[in-house]
């Protein structure tokens, strides 16, 4: 079971945006926010860009999901595996560190391992965007979802690791909450 985290960290480390960029001849960590991830290479690159990113990250938190199943581990074990994956995305060892923020790697896990826990937070998510109309906090609102239905439908044993993944993601994603919550709200 070890060997299957290590693989799904090593996964996460594979960061669809420095294929990208370096496929167009452009370093990602050396534009705008330098983060490695769908919104950055979107910003840089374009829509296409975005989307082949978001979808390579969500698809590699997929693939581990689907292979911890495929080896017929405990839905612990995957969730662990899919927090794995997520922490390769943000920590890349190759990149001394310096990954993306994680969110589409979220997703791709967390839909394949609590599809309810997804949806929960999609509606989440939707809700905030549309209250708020900014999506970073618009992502609280999607986070905070997925944890109160997490532990009002008795999924929590089996799925705390994305509880863990889902704080390592804020904590990437604090400067953006501050400058969000700034512009949105005014002055603090």
């Amino acid at each position: 079971m070890v060997i299957y985290w290590i693989a799904c960290y090593l996964i996460g480390t594979i960061l669809t945006a420095w294929w990208v960029g370096k496929r167009r001849g452009t370093d990602l960590r050396q534009e705008r926010s330098g983060n490695l991830g769908a919104r950055n290479a979107g910003a840089v690159l374009g829509k296409t860009a975005f989307f082949i990113t978001f979808f390579g990250d969500a698809s590699k938190a997929a693939l581990a999901v689907w292979l911890g199943r495929c080896l017929d581990f405990s839905p612990w074990a995957v969730a662990f595996g899919g927090f794995a994956v997520v922490a390769g995305h943000l920590f890349p060892f190759w990149l001394k560190g310096r990954g993306g923020k994680g969110i589409a790697a979220f997703i791709g896990a967390s839909l394949f391992i609590a599809p309810k826990l997804f949806l929960a937070m999609a509606i989440g998510f939707a809700a905030g965007l549309l209250l708020i109309r900014s999506a970073t906090l618009a992502m609280l609102a999607g986070f905070a979802a997925f944890a109160v239905f997490m532990i009002h439908s008795g999924e929590f044993p089996a799925a705390w690791p994305l509880l863990a993944a889902m704080a390592l993601i804020l904590r990437k994603h604090v400067p953006d909450i501050k400058e969000s919550f700034h512009n949105r709200f005014g002055q603090s």
